[in-house]
């Protein structure tokens, strides 16, 4: 699992740390870890106090890989911030895709209904057309027979 970290020294232990700030749920969605959780790096890993790193963990824990976080966060910038996306205006389109999403959902049971009611009148008249027809042929047949 993919984590975003920042490099810390731990003063007891004499040594580095990763405190883990966010944790990747999807492709594009991350969950920030609210919690202080630390990971030790080890005496001989060489890494600058405070530095963003994104760290591979493997599913027992151990760091199967370890990167600098910047050509990341410059990419994130690049993609989302340059073009104006905010939380806000994210929040606005999911707004207004759900809206259009229950005007669709309104326009589809009424379109359901209207076509209910025209079945309906549909029978009907084709009831009322054999009713007409069994009585035109009724009234052939009372000619017939006082002739």
């Amino acid at each position: 699992m993919l984590y975003l970290a920042q490099v810390h020294k731990n003063e007891f232990l004499d040594q580095l740390q990763l405190r883990l700030l966010a944790r990747q749920e999807a492709e594009n969605m991350w969950m920030t870890i609210p919690e202080e959780a630390f990971l030790l790096l080890g005496k001989n890993k060489t890494l600058n106090e405070k530095l963003l790193v994104l760290v591979e963990l493997s599913p027992t824990g151990d760091i199967e890989k370890l990167e600098e976080a910047t050509n990341w966060i410059l990419n994130l910038i690049q993609t989302y911030l340059a073009t104006g996306i905010t939380p806000d205006f994210l929040r606005q389109e999911a707004e207004r895709a759900e809206q259009w999403r229950q005007n669709l959902t309104l326009q589809n049971q009424d379109l359901a209904r209207r076509t209910l009611e025209l079945e309906a009148r549909r029978e009907q008249i084709q009831a009322l057309e054999e009713s007409m027809k069994r009585e035109k042929n009724g009234s052939h047949k009372d000619d017939t027979v006082g002739s």
